[in-house]
């Protein structure tokens, strides 16, 4: 891929810019949802409020999911399934996929759901070519990508003083970088599809304050980019009917946040919340269902926070 070709002072002033386009009241991929009529017999009305509601929360399509095989991807998916998706393709690494853990859950989504195509491809997000292969991939096997859920990132708590660039730079390629090449891989196809679709990041609520007591520089600097790269996309692509939000979670009951040698950490965590208690994963479901369905129609380039209230210390 070209490089852009860096401009001399001389030339300057003789460059142009590219505008972006914004949508329009008479774009069909951004007119508000109606509920006149039913999605799949326009000719039959909807009269029962038990039908418009469940509707509104209704997922359709097919959604790929980063860092696939971990626990708040997998709730994520769960949810994803029970309100509608008709297909999902888990992108993760080989020893991800062959943890117990995600083992036992990819065996139990398939077996609840058995009607839905559940695919599990090895995708090394911060590789532009393997996940170019993966949305091919999955657009073969499924037949479009409608949502993408970037649940990719690593986490590293190190003194500042103590950081070295390698250890910085693999935070920000994986939690950043590897989100915008998932991002552009699935928006070109969304676009070539035009049907619309929805993009969500994982931020953090280490985006939006300083984590404590513990120091990690890196993964602050690259959630806190996330949110940008949020908002910039969800300007340029909402003319072609792509939504594009974040969450950000607060402290997460998983395994990543478990262990004797954090019991005084997850105290100090749990003491700053005014609910007293770290979060269930289960308790994001609710916001990645609003951001995939037509609830959220007219969410675009927002970051909700999932945190219990910590942040508002």
């Amino acid at each position: 891929m070209a490089v852009p070709t860096a401009y001399s002072r001389e030339t300057l002033k003789d460059r142009t810019i590219p505008f972006m386009t914004l949508s329009d009241a008479e774009n069909p991929l951004t007119t508000p949802v109606t509920r006149r009529a039913h999605p799949d017999d326009p000719e039959r009305s909807i009269l029962e409020p038990s039908d418009i509601a469940r509707l509104r929360f209704t997922v359709r399509g097919n959604a790929i999911v980063t860092g696939g095989a971990g626990v708040l991807a997998l709730e994520a998916v769960r949810a994803l399934l029970e309100h509608g998706a008709s297909g999902i393709s888990l992108f993760d690494l080989t020893p991800s996929f062959e943890s117990a853990h995600a083992v036992s859950a990819l065996a139990s989504l398939r077996q609840t759901f058995p009607n839905a195509k559940i695919l599990a491809k090895v995708v090394d997000v911060t590789s532009e070519d393997a996940v170019n292969r993966g949305v091919n991939e999955t657009v073969a096997d499924l037949g479009s990508v409608d949502i993408l859920l970037c649940f990719a990132g690593i986490v590293g708590t190190v003194h500042a003083t103590e950081l070295t660039v390698p250890h910085w730079r693999q935070i920000l390629e994986i939690n950043t970088t590897g989100s915008w090449i998932c991002a552009q891989a699935v928006g070109k196809q969304m676009i070539q599809q035009n049907t619309g679709g929805s993009i969500m990041f994982t931020a953090s609520i280490s985006a939006h304050s300083v984590n404590f007591p513990q120091p990690q520089v890196a993964y602050n600097a690259s959630k806190g980019a996330l949110l940008q790269l949020k908002n910039s996309l969800a300007a340029e692509w909402a003319r072609y009917g792509i939504r594009v939000n974040s969450v950000s979670p607060g402290y997460m009951d998983t395994v990543l946040n478990e262990g004797d040698g954090l019991a005084a950490v997850r105290e100090i965590w749990a003491s700053r919340n005014p609910m007293g208690r770290m979060g269930d994963p289960s308790e994001l479901a609710g916001v990645v269902i609003l951001l995939c369905s037509p609830a959220g129609k007219y969410i675009n380039g927002a970051d909700i926070l999932v945190d219990g209230g910590g942040s508002v210390f």
